[in-house]
C-alpha cells in the first residue's frame, strides 16, 4: 500500500463526503479509493469512517486521524515547493479564489500581463462570492473583500489595497429627483439595496460626532452588486457601493457621489480592505509570493482606492 496516496484518498473522501467524488478528483475508480481507505483502517486496526448509503461520517478516531493527516499532507506539499522553486524562478500551477465582480473587473485584466511576465506559471481561477476554504478546495491564495473574522487564525494575511463606500446616482436621476443633502433625505429617494445580510435596508452615516441611521426603501433588492450598479447607471435609483466598483463611473461622470461630508458607518466594524490570504504551508512558496507582490504593485498604485 502507498500510504501517502491512501491518506490523500481518505482526506478527499472526508472533504467531499463521498467516495464517488473523491475518485473523480483523483482520476481513479471508486473501488480503488475504497480499497485505499480500507487498507488504512486495516493498517491502523481501527474504523475511520461510518458509511451508509446516504452519508459518510468520521468516527472519533477518524476525526483525530484526519486532522493529523491534513497537516502531514500540507507539510509534504510545502517540502515539494521548497525544492521545486529553489532556483528562484516561479513556475507551476497557482490555484486562486476570487470574488466574482472584483475578479472580473480587476484581476481578469491583469492575467495576461502576469503570465507574460512569468511564462512558467499557470493560473486556475475560481470566481465565487462564497467563503472559500483553502484546505477543502486545495487553494493557494484566496482574495477577500472586507471582514476577516471568519477567515481562521491560521491564515497569513496580506493587505493589497483599501476602498471606501459612497452613495451615488446618475445625473439623469438627480435631474429628475434632486440630490439628498443629508442622510435623512434618503427616505424620499429610491434606494437600491444589496441583500448581503439581514438589516440591509438600514444605512448609517457619521459626520464628526453626528451619527445618522436611515431606513431606506426602494424598488429593487439584489444579491449582485453589478446588477444594482447597472440599474443605477440607467437612472433607476441610488446605490451605496464600494469605490472599487463605482470609482470609474464617478470619475467618468456616469455617476455622481453625494453626501460626501458623511462617512458610511455600519452597525458592525466593517473593514474596507482587500486582502490576499494563504495558509502557513504556502509561506515559502515563490509562486504565492510572486502573485501577491504583483497584485500589490498593480492594485496599490490604482487611483480607484482614493476617496471620492
Amino acid at each position: 500500500m502507498d500510504q501517502l496516496a491512501a491518506m490523500r484518498a481518505f482526506t478527499l473522501v472526508v472533504e467531499t463526503g463521498n467516495f464517488s467524488e473523491a475518485s473523480r478528483q483523483l482520476g481513479v475508480a471508486v473501488s480503488s479509493v475504497t480499497r485505499q481507505v480500507n487498507a488504512l483502517e486495516t493498517l491502523l486496526h481501527t474504523q475511520l469512517t461510518n458509511r451508509s448509503t446516504r452519508s459518510i461520517t468520521l468516527t472519533p478516531q477518524g476525526r483525530r486521524y484526519y486532522e493529523k493527516v491534513v497537516q502531514i499532507l500540507q507539510d509534504v506539499e510545502a517540502a515539494n515547493l521548497s525544492v521545486a522553486e529553489q532556483d528562484e524562478v516561479p513556475r507551476g500551477l497557482l490555484r486562486i479564489s476570487l470574488p466574482v465582480a472584483f475578479g472580473r473587473l480587476y484581476i481578469a485584466p491583469l492575467v495576461r500581463d502576469f503570465l507574460v511576465q512569468y511564462p512558467e506559471m499557470q493560473l486556475n481561477l475560481t470566481l465565487s462570492d462564497g467563503l472559500a476554504n483553502p484546505v477543502d478546495e486545495q487553494l493557494d491564495v484566496v482574495i477577500r473583500l472586507g471582514n476577516l473574522e471568519r477567515s481562521g487564525a491560521s491564515w497569513i494575511v496580506r493587505k493589497l489595497a483599501s476602498y471606501t463606500r459612497k452613495v451615488c446616482g446618475s445625473p439623469a436621476y438627480f435631474q429628475q429627483y434632486g440630490k439628498p443633502e443629508h442622510p435623512e433625505d434618503l427616505v424620499h429617494h429610491n434606494c437600491l439595496c444589496f441583500s448581503y445580510s439581514t438589516g440591509y435596508e438600514i444605512w448609517r452615516f457619521k459626520r464628526d460626532k453626528e451619527v445618522c441611521e436611515v431606513k431606506v426603501n426602494g424598488s429593487l433588492v439584489a444579491n449582485n452588486s453589478e446588477v444594482l450598479r447597472q440599474v443605477c447607471l440607467d437612472g433607476g435609483g441610488l446605490i451605496l457601493m464600494p469605490t472599487w466598483l463605482i470609482g470609474e463611473d464617478i470619475r467618468g461622470g456616469l455617476l455622481e457621489a453625494v453626501l460626501n461630508d458623511f462617512q458610511f458607518y455600519p452597525h458592525i466594524d466593517m473593514d474596507t480592505g482587500i486582502y490576499a490570504l494563504y495558509l502557513p504551508n504556502r509561506r515559502n512558496s515563490l509562486r504565492v509570493k510572486t502573485f501577491i507582490d504583483f497584485l500589490t504593485q498593480r492594485l496599490g498604485n490604482s487611483l480607484l482606492w482614493e476617496k471620492f
